[in-house]
C-alpha cells in the first residue's frame, strides 16, 4: 500500500529509490510490484536512463484513510529526524505518504515547504533510551529511572525536542520536573497506567518549567568586566537566562561594565567565557581568573 501511494505522490521512481524511501530491499520492491501487478493494480516498469516504475496516468488509489496512530503521527510530518528518534519512523512516513496522495498535484506544499530542525553541524545522535521512554509516553504508563545517581518513579507527561536536546516532563509526586533525557542511566516502563489532570497543556507546562530548570542550573557566580563590544557579544556566549540574571554593580571610567554573571559551573563558565576573548576579564573566583590567565599565556605563545 505504502508503494502505491509512494508512486502516485511521485511519480516514477527507480527500485532503489523506492527501497530507500521505504527501508526495504530492491529485492523487496520487485516482488512487491509483482504482487501489485497480480493484483490488478497498473504498476508498469518503464526502460532507459530515466525509467523507473510508475502507474498509469490518472491511476488513484482510494486507499488513503488514516489510522489512529498514523493521524496522531502527522504533526511530526516535518520531522522525520525527531519522529525517528522517537520510534514512530514509520508511522510518519505511512501518513505522509497518504496526505500527499489525498492532496492534487497542484497543492502539494511538501514541494514548496520544508522544515529543517536540527541545527548546523548537530549530528548528535538520539539517546538510546527515548524509544522506550516515548512508548511510555503514548501508553501513559509509569517508569523507574535512574537520573545521574539518584533512583525515582516518574510519570512521563511529555517529551520536548530544545535546541537538539531531548528533555522528559514528568510528574514526581506534586512536582512537575524537567530531565535532560541523554542524562538517565536506567529506564523501566512499569505496567502502572496514570491519569492526567484535566485541562493539562504540554506546551504551556514545558514553558513554565523550563525556564524554572534553566535558572535552577546557573547556581553559581562569577565577576567580569566586560568591554562594550563585550556586552553585546555576552548573548551569544551564554544562556539567554544568564544574560538576564546579569547583575550590574557599575561602569568603569574607560566604559567597562562590571557584574555578575550567573552560571551553571565553573567549568561552563569557563569554556563559555573564553568565547569572548579579550572582550571580558574575570575578576573573580580566583581559581578561575588564574585557569583563564594561564589561557591567555598559552594563546601568547602560540602568535609570539
Amino acid at each position: 500500500m505504502n508503494l502505491v501511494l509512494l508512486l502516485q505522490a511521485r511519480g516514477t521512481l527507480t527500485a532503489a529509490q523506492i527501497a530507500t524511501e521505504l527501508g526495504v530491499s530492491e529485492r523487496t520492491v520487485y516482488r512487491d510490484v509483482t504482487a501489485l501487478s497480480g493484483a490488478g493494480v497498473p504498476v508498469y516498469a518503464e526502460q532507459g536512463r530515466a525509467g523507473g516504475y510508475r502507474l498509469v496516468d490518472g491511476y488513484r488509489s482510494r486507499l488513503t484513510g488514516l489510522s489512529t496512530t498514523e493521524a496522531e503521527a502527522v504533526f511530526l510530518l516535518g520531522l522525520p529526524g525527531p519522529a525517528r528518534d522517537l520510534g514512530l519512523g514509520e508511522l510518519v512516513t505511512a501518513a505522509h505518504l497518504k496526505v500527499v496522495a489525498a492532496l492534487p498535484a497542484s497543492a502539494r506544499a511538501v514541494q514548496r515547504f520544508h522544515l529543517d530542525v536540527p541545527g548546523w553541524f548537530d549530528d548528535r545522535a538520539a539517546p538510546p533510551l527515548l524509544a522506550a521512554l516515548a512508548s511510555a509516553v503514548w501508553r501513559d504508563l509509569a517508569v523507574d529511572l535512574r537520573y545521574r545517581t539518584a533512583d525515582r518513579r516518574v510519570l512521563p507527561y511529555g517529551v520536548v525536542l530544545k535546541a537538539g536536546v531531548w528533555y522528559l516532563l514528568g510528574r514526581v509526586r506534586d512536582d512537575l520536573r524537567v530531565y535532560r533525557v541523554d542524562r538517565i542511566t536506567t529506564l523501566t516502563v512499569t505496567d502502572q497506567p496514570f491519569t492526567r489532570e484535566t485541562g493539562f497543556e504540554l506546551a504551556r507546562a514545558w514553558a513554565e518549567r523550563s525556564d524554572e530548570f534553566v535558572r535552577g542550573m546557573l547556581a553559581e557566580s562569577v565577576t567580569i568586566r566586560l568591554h562594550p563590544d563585550g556586552m553585546r557579544a555576552l548573548r551569544w556566549a551564554v544562556e539567554p537566562q544568564a544574560v538576564t540574571g546579569l547583575r550590574v554593580i557599575g561602569t568603569d571610567a574607560d566604559g567597562w561594565t562590571r557584574a555578575h554573571l550567573p552560571v551553571e559551573s565553573i567549568d561552563v563558565a569557563y569554556t563559555q567565557l573564553l568565547r569572548l576573548g579579550p572582550l571580558v576579564e574575570v575578576l573573580s573566583p580566583p581559581g578561575l581568573r588564574q585557569r583563564m590567565r594561564t589561557a591567555a599565556n598559552r594563546m601568547a605563545a602560540l602568535y609570539r
